[in-house]
């Protein structure tokens, strides 16, 4: 793994695409509560790719959480795009995240009555952008990720490389400025996560998106700019 910061090239804006600052986050009250995160702070620049690894536990997706806007701090700030959430409307956080941030999980969460080009365009429909519009852009982004023949198949006719990267087409079409993924090879075979790792590599490097992975695999870790590691809700 390469831990060192990364050689960002000069065209990067110089300003992260996502911070937080002295982040803490425990559950439960009193004598019962447990500490998820302990201060911490992260700059993640424009096109950087940033593994975050640890033992189960450790936190990493509830720090996925609170970097997506999807989870509050106790303590600390988070700014997405310069925009601190803790300073916006439940709405306006909501807008922000479907505008600058795209997120792929480890199960697809592709909405089974829906067309791959309909999972794909809808964050577009919601962002109202009309429907003609979102579709074309839909079937850009997913002849991108090689689905251009899968367009009009559901969830239940692909398989599970192929959801994946419907899942990853999904979280690009906006063009955000980074996209969270939590354990994005994780339900796959050796095969297909190869092809995944290799196609998000390969996204970043023409696209320009920031990427933050949470993953148990050390191979997807070693090919990221620089890998985090939280043990016991710090990072260390």
């Amino acid at each position: 793994m390469n831990n060192s910061a990364p050689v960002l090239s000069s065209n990067l804006a110089t300003a992260p695409v996502l911070s937080c600052v002295d982040v803490s986050k425990h559950y439960g009250h009193g004598a019962l509560a447990v500490s998820v995160l302990r201060t911490i702070n992260i700059n993640i620049m424009a096109g950087e790719r940033v593994a975050i690894v640890g033992a189960s536990g450790s936190g990493k997706s509830t720090l996925l959480n609170i970097l997506g806007g999807l989870d509050v701090p106790d303590t600390g700030e988070v700014s997405v795009a310069g925009e601190v959430l803790s300073k916006m409307s439940a709405d306006e956080r909501g807008f922000l995240r479907n505008r600058s941030l795209g997120f792929v999980y480890q199960f697809h969460h592709l909405l089974p009555e829906f067309t791959a080009l309909e999972n794909v365009a809808m964050p577009l429909l919601i962002g109202k952008m009309n429907m003609k519009q979102s579709k074309e852009k839909a079937a850009v982004i997913l002849e991108r990720v090689g689905l251009a023949h899968r367009l009009e198949h559901k969830p239940s006719e692909l398989s599970g490389g192929e959801r994946q990267r419907v899942a990853i087409a999904r979280a690009l079409v906006t063009s955000p400025a980074c996209v969270l993924m939590d354990e994005p090879t994780g339900n796959l075979d050796t095969h297909s996560a190869d092809a995944i790792q290799a196609l998000m590599l390969e996204l970043n490097q023409s696209i320009g998106t920031s990427f933050i992975v949470v993953t148990h695999d050390l191979r997807l870790a070693a090919k990221m700019d620089r890998t985090l590691t939280l043990s016991d809700g710090v990072l260390v």
